[in-house]
Order: C-alpha cells, then sequence, then structure tokens
C-alpha cells in the first residue's frame, strides 16, 4: 500500500513509518519540523529510510492546497495522522496555537482525504481526552465531557471532526487514544526524557507533587505495532465504520516508582526536589485494551523495565557527542 503519514518524522510517527516501510509498504511523510523540539532528533529517526519507498513533505499540515497538489496523482490508500502540536502544559500557555495546527490541520487532513478518495483514516488522539475520570481501568464507551487542558480538548475535537467526514463522506475511521508514549527519540518536553538529562547533568529531578500520579506508560514500538494493525484492519473493509480504540500498556506506574526506575536504567542515583502539582496534568490514566484486542488482535509486549532500559540506552548514546538539551 501506498500510506501518507502526517507527522512522519516525529516521535511515534518516525518509528511507525520504519515499521511500514519493513512491511513493504511505500511511505508519503508530511512534516513540518515544528521547532518545538530540536529537528536533530527527528532527522535521526529517518535518514537512513529508502528514497525509493519514503518520500518527506516539508509543509504545514494547515496548507491544504499544497498537499492537495503534492499528493494527487499519488494514489494513496490510506491517512494516518499523527501530526500535532504536543504537551498539556504547553497548550495551556498558548490555547490558539494549539487549536490551529490540532482542530484545524484535522479538518485540512481530512479535506484531502475527501478531495483525493481516500477511505481510511487513521487519528492519533490521545489519553487526556479522558481527563481526570473516576472509572478505571478507562474504556472508549466512557464519557469524555470534561478535559482540562486546551490540548485535550483539541484531541476530543479531532476525533469528533473524523466522526463527522466518516458520516458524510463514509471514510473508514478509527480514533486511536494513545496512553503516554515513550522510548527512544522521546520528546524533550516528556517525564522520562528530562528526568534523565536531569540524571545526566547532576541536577536533581523536579517531581511535581508527592509522586502517587500514576500513568499508562506504552512504548513507542507496541504503538507501531498498533497502529499498523488498526491500519489494515481499516484497509481491508468492505463496509466504512468508525470506532475508538485505546492503545496502552494496562498497568499504571507511580510517578515516584517511575523516577527509581529511570535512575535505575541510567544508573545514576537521583536528587529529587519535589514542586506544586502542575494545572492540567490528570492524576492518573489506565487503559482498558479488551477493545484492542478483540477488533486488532493486539496487546502490548515491552514491560516498562525493558522500555527505560532501552530508552536509557538510546539517550545515553545520543548525549555523548552532543550537549545536554537545557532542562
Amino acid at each position: 500500500m501506498h500510506i501518507c503519514v502526517t507527522g512522519g518524522a516525529g516521535f511515534i510517527g518516525g518509528h511507525l513509518c520504519r515499521r511500514l516501510l519493513d512491511e513493504g509498504h511505500r511511505i508519503t511523510a508530511v512534516d513540518n519540523f515544528d521547532p518545538f523540539y530540536p529537528r536533530a532528533i527527528k532527522e535521526e529517526g529517518i535518514e537512513d529510510f529508502p528514497a525509493h519507498s519514503f518520500t518527506l513533505i516539508e509543509t504545514d499540515i494547515c496548507n491544504t492546497d499544497t498537499l492537495l497538489q503534492a499528493l494527487h496523482g499519488r494514489s494513496v490508500d490510506a491517512i494516518v495522522h499523527l501530526a500535532a502540536k504536543a504537551g498539556v502544559r504547553p497548550s495551556i500557555e498558548a490555547p490558539e496555537a494549539y487549536e490551529r495546527t490540532n482542530v484545524g490541520g484535522t479538518q485540512s487532513i481530512l479535506t484531502v482525504a475527501q478531495e483525493l478518495d481516500i477511505d481510511a483514516f487513521i487519528y492519533g488522539s490521545s489519553s487526556s481526552v479522558y481527563g481526570n475520570n473516576e472509572k478505571i481501568p478507562f474504556a472508549e464507551d466512557d464519557p469524555v465531557r470534561h478535559p482540562i487542558s486546551p490540548y485535550a480538548a483539541t484531541k476530543r475535537s479531532g476525533e469528533l471532526l473524523a466522526h463527522t467526514f466518516y458520516h458524510l463522506h463514509d471514510i473508514t475511521t478509527h480514533c486511536l487514544r494513545f496512553f503516554t508514549v515513550y522510548g527512544p527519540r522521546q520528546r524533550p518536553d516528556l517525564a522520562i526524557h528530562k528526568f534523565a538529562r536531569q540524571l545526566l547533568t547532576d541536577q536533581p529531578i523536579t517531581m511535581y507533587g508527592d509522586g502517587t500520579s500514576s500513568r499508562d506508560y506504552t512504548y513507542v514500538e507496541d504503538i507501531a505495532d498498533g497502529v499498523a494493525k488498526s491500519l489494515h484492519r481499516a484497509t481491508s473493509r468492505d463496509e466504512p465504520e468508525y470506532e475508538i480504540i485505546n492503545l496502552g500498556g494496562s498497568e499504571t506506574t507511580e510517578l515516584r516508582d517511575l523516577i527509581s526506575g529511570i535512575a535505575g536504567a541510567v544508573g545514576i542515583s537521583p536528587e529529587i526536589e519535589q514542586l506544586p502539582e502542575q494545572p492540567g496534568d490528570v492524576k492518573r490514566t489506565y487503559a482498558d485494551i479488551s477493545k484492542a484486542g478483540t477488533l486488532l488482535d493486539w496487546e502490548p509486549e515491552t514491560p516498562i523495565e525493558v522500555g527505560l532500559q532501552r530508552f536509557s540506552e538510546w539517550v545515553t548514546t545520543y548525549y555523548a557527542d552532543r550537549p545536554v538539551l537545557d532542562v
């Protein structure tokens, strides 16, 4: 198949493109290399992709006409839409920018799918849409009416836009709710990467709250596997469908245990600086993945201890010959 992956040079996108290329697919990736984090981290992930089966279009996903012109005549079979402005805390500081990219950009990509008669659309959503859900684990039919950050609100908006295009244009659509993805080339603002840099520069680890908040951490290659299986289901359908599917590790790790885990993987004893809880942060996430098992025959395979060790091997190598980013 020929697959368009937006955000294809990003953290999840790069791992997904590698997985799909290994399966023999052709990939057209769209990425604008947003300066939110260094371009070099993205480029590392795609630098060895074969030119005969991988094409990169460097543009903003909001540039609908540019994308239509670039993709016209390429016979794209499916779109995996991962491009977005990410991060809960930055979205509180710049909500308009998040609305433009995450809502307006999703509208743009859906329009591209409609105009080019692409009938399979995979949308990268987020566990943040659940907010401070009291019921655990989080299931796809739980109410999601109370987002607590602009980022979460934009991801839920994307799900609703995708449903509209499914309804009006018979586009098979899967909205995949990712639960705290980590691994090599993870964004530097995310906790595991930030903690590793603090350890590598002999700084105290900044822990927000008392360390009892918990997350469902999911290794990036497991996420790429789930997206690939979603894509295969979506492109083999005789009748269109709309599904929301959790992709998570299906277990929780408290923040203080995560800090111990990454410190152990890096081999440095941590000093901890406790700070107040941050606005927009949820207390916990925990995925019910039974639907992913039923529809996609998917379950995560990487225990967090193994994933943290793989991440530590990457992060220490990456910063071995370059300055550690400001923490």
